[in-house]
């Protein structure tokens, strides 16, 4: 997954199947809808933010944090972790620096 090229089938990213692919494409809001995995990557992007709008970036954890629990609600009930880490990487390999392992060892 990482060193392939995105193909925006959402079942490409690793812990993502058949069952968590119609969780994530559910919701009454078109925005709320994740269809590909271009939309996924823009979601994790756009949790990088604070809560406040004071434009200070968080931090990784954070980050990683919000976009897990983004998950969550969306009805993801397996393999979170693993998802949030292979669209964390798969991200740093085109922006290197938004993702740091180093904060989760």
């Amino acid at each position: 997954f990482l060193r392939a090229p995105l193909t925006g089938v959402l079942t490409e990213v690793p812990g993502i199947g058949p069952a968590a692919a119609k969780n994530l494409a559910k919701g009454d809001d078109p925005a709320d809808q994740i269809t590909n995995t271009f939309q996924l990557m823009g979601k994790f992007m756009l949790l990088k933010r604070n809560e406040d709008d004071t434009n200070e970036p968080i931090d990784c954890r954070t980050h990683c944090d919000a976009f897990w629990h983004w998950l969550k609600s969306k009805g993801i009930s397996s393999y979170r972790s693993g998802i949030v880490m292979a669209i964390a990487e798969k991200m740093n390999t085109m922006i290197p620096g938004v993702y740091d392992a180093c904060d989760f060892n």
